[in-house]
């Protein structure tokens, strides 16, 4: 049961005929009525009213009945959040035994060397936990609920994680709020990515004979080999045993994954910034996207021998679903201003920098 006021259902008229309240239940205060607009338009009229009594409110469909779910909205961390720390730490630990793969060391004969692969997993989970703080902190600015973020274990692959994400539960105030977070995350990973790829760059290459690892091909973006021609160090060695060092390779995954974010579909980073930017015209954004990487993949099969094509072939489809879904609505459409626009570019520019046509090779 909620105690806290809500709005009156009279202030809804116009917009929502509410004809029962239910304060009882365990979801929030549930409105039941009907939309006098356009349903897509109900949340934009009452949306800010209910933020500024305390709420996030949701239009869903009951039985047949239109509901207005108001939810008390909580800016705190209530208790110890132990499904973050138990994904953070299974990560960390995932990441860690990747590592001992880029290190040419076998857990299997020692479990202990998984330790001496903290380089790698510092690097790996240090870019994705500065990408998602930097979202999570402006959410906290913008006084926007969001969850802290969830690290995404993904054990014996190469590069253990799929990332990390955070989930925002609330309505966002406009466009600028939605600009300001979706931005945030790309911009700050970018920053830790390019210290980490500094800092490898600089460490002595590590020697590996045979394997797995020797076998796999990395497709380095223009951001990575920028760095290291800045620095006048080498990412390939004409020894095939002798690799980066896998600080290194960390920077390639914080690049790699920051391509991916920022993909403008669905509830991708990408999305939020470019929804920010162009408004309703969203939508054509979207049927874009799948064109385009449908067509790499095509390309890529047809006249690079099919290097790359199975993985934006699949991120073809996923970006078909994530359309699909729909992306990030603000409650006022707020233009932005000429700041915003420059930086706004500026990052998705800088997201270019981190793609390459084929990003990874497995070898016979």
């Amino acid at each position: 049961m909620v105690d806290q006021p809500a709005p009156a259902p009279d202030s809804l008229e116009g917009t929502f005929l509410v004809y029962e309240v239910d304060r009882s239940a365990d979801d929030g205060i549930r409105y039941y009525g009907e939309p006098q607009v356009d349903p897509d338009q109900v949340l934009r009229r009452v949306g800010t009213e209910f933020r500024r009594q305390g709420y996030r409110v949701q239009l869903r469909t009951d039985k047949g009945e239109h509901v207005l779910v108001a939810t008390e909205r909580s800016m705190g961390v209530n208790g110890v959040p132990w499904v973050n720390v138990t994904l953070a730490v299974a990560t960390l630990l995932s990441t860690l035994y990747a590592g001992t793969r880029w290190y040419g060391l076998s857990v299997a004969r020692d479990p202990a060397v998984i330790l001496r692969a903290w380089p790698f997993a510092a690097g790996v989970m240090g870019i994705l936990a500065v990408h998602e703080f930097g979202h999570y902190a402006f959410s906290r600015y913008h006084e926007v609920q969001a969850s802290l973020p969830y690290f995404i274990p993904l054990p014996f692959n190469v590069i253990g994680t799929l990332g990390a994400v955070i989930r925002m539960q609330d309505n966002i105030p406009d466009r600028r709020a939605l600009f300001d977070i979706g931005v945030a995350g790309p911009l700050a990973g970018l920053v830790a990515t390019v210290v980490v790829t500094a800092v490898g760059v600089t460490l002595d290459p590590i020697y590996v004979a045979g394997g797995l690892i020797t076998r796999i091909e990395l497709g380095y973006p223009p951001l990575i080999q920028g760095i290291a021609v800045l620095l006048g160090e080498p990412l390939a060695y004409s020894d095939p045993n002798l690799l980066p060092n896998p600080v290194v390779i960390a920077g390639w995954v914080g690049a790699f994954v920051t391509f991916l974010n920022l993909i403008p579909v669905g509830q991708l980073d990408g999305a939020h910034i470019s929804r920010s930017l162009v408004g309703e015209r969203m939508d054509a954004v979207q049927l874009v996207v799948p064109v385009f990487l449908f067509g790499l993949a095509g390309y890529l099969f047809a006249f690079e021998g099919g290097r790359g094509a199975p993985l934006w072939g699949f991120w073809g489809l996923i970006a078909l679903v994530f359309s699909r879904a729909g992306t990030a609505t603000p409650l006022a459409e707020t233009p932005l201003g000429p700041g915003r626009w420059a930086l706004g570019v500026l990052t998705l520019v800088l997201g270019a920098l981190c793609f390459v046509p084929v990003p990874i090779v497995i070898t016979v």
